[in-house]
């Protein structure tokens, strides 16, 4: 897995906390980030955080390249619904020897890793096999190479495994990261997922540590609210 930081909003803490005094200043925003100090953010931020106003922090956002996955995990990532996605297509890149991420557990078990390997080399090969002749059935219809091998590629794409390696780049603003830290750096979140999520946020907090401060799973901050699913060993 490899998760990079593209971009981000310039300034963050500082733009947030300029966002947030104009709401209560009869100043206008360029004088007010004119006239915000180190001070200014650090005090002004750490109050508004903890009351929990945080309509302010969409104003920043971050930028992040994720290469390494599966589309089990581009699957859960896309429900977090307020955020920009631009992912590797199945439909325009052909798949043929396809990367695959091999769960754990299934990777230091012998026996079990052969199975999944073997698998894959299976599918793999149908897949490649079908992509063939469609591309073959297409152009002897009259449709040019590339077309007929993108339009195989459509259909040939439903044998390919949830395991198959995605890339995929995302864009989410301050509120909807710690949202999504909040949800997927927990203990029972699923295990791809929370080593981007806990990733991702190590680079939001190198960034922007006030804004991120209480970032992380709902036991960092507070308590926990899964109930009787709690992983029941909060804050390790």
């Amino acid at each position: 897995m490899k998760v990079t930081l593209l971009t981000n909003t310039p300034e963050p803490q500082k733009t947030v906390t300029a966002a947030a005094m104009l709401c209560y200043s009869k100043a206008g925003a360029d004088e007010i980030i004119g006239n915000i100090t180190e001070e200014n953010v650090e005090k002004f931020l750490n109050r508004l955080m903890s009351m929990g106003h945080e309509s302010p922090v969409e104003h920043v956002s971050f930028t992040f390249a994720i290469e390494g996955v599966s589309r089990v995990l581009s699957h859960q990532l896309v429900r977090h619904r307020i955020a920009s996605y631009s992912q590797k297509s199945q439909r325009y890149v052909n798949e043929g020897q396809f990367n695959y991420i091999i769960p754990p557990e299934i990777e230091k078990d012998t026996d079990l890793a052969e199975v999944f390997n073997s698998t894959m080399e299976f599918l793999d090969e149908k897949y490649t096999h079908l992509v063939s002749k469609l591309t073959e059935k297409y152009v002897a219809t009259g449709m040019k190479p590339m077309d007929a091998e993108k339009k195989s590629m459509e259909d040939a794409r439903y044998v390919l495994p949830n395991a198959c390696e995605t890339k995929i780049v995302t864009t989410m603003n301050v509120r909807t990261l710690l949202h999504f830290f909040n949800q997927r750096c927990c203990d029972r979140a699923q295990w791809e997922i929370r080593d981007m999520a806990n990733e991702m946020m190590r680079i939001c907090k190198e960034i922007a540590p006030l804004l991120f401060k209480n970032a992380g799973a709902p036991c960092v901050s507070g308590s926990c609210h899964e109930g009787a699913m709690s992983c029941k060993n909060p804050k390790k």
